[in-house]
């Protein structure tokens, strides 16, 4: 079933940012579905660590676009990337404690992200320098 559905208004507009985000959509919904169906702790910290590099790399290529380009608001976008990854950093550390996956805390952060981050942060970045 999954955690998040893809909706538009968290498109940037740029087809190769938007699937980026799209297949991290992904990647969030099979963790997800993996958590509900009680998958084996090592499988769902598997899919939690996969998550994790796959959002810290694509910041990472997000922020070395904005240095390149002298973007103006790179210090706040880079915030917001640390900020959430301070947030499934601890999500992920509460699983590894307690073997309770908290789907309720994961969906609200990362619609939370995707619906603030995406079109907020992304569109401006997005719209001032197009795609990296």
């Amino acid at each position: 079933m999954g955690l998040l559905k893809w909706e538009n208004r968290y498109s940037v507009g740029i087809e190769a940012v938007d699937h980026e985000h799209r297949e991290l959509v992904g990647l969030i919904n099979r963790l997800h579905d993996t958590a509900m169906a009680h998958g084996s702790k090592v499988s769902v910290l598997g899919f939690f660590g996969d998550l994790y590099k796959a959002i810290s790399s694509h910041f990472a290529l997000e922020e070395r676009f904005m240095r390149e380009r002298g973007y103006d608001q790179l210090v706040q976008h880079k915030n917001d990337h640390e900020r959430l990854l301070d947030e499934i950093r601890d999500i992920m550390e509460d699983y590894e404690v307690t073997d309770h996956f908290d789907d309720r805390r994961l969906a609200q952060r990362l619609d939370a992200w995707f619906s603030r981050h995406f079109e907020s942060h992304d569109a401006r970045l997005h719209n001032a320098l197009g795609y990296h």
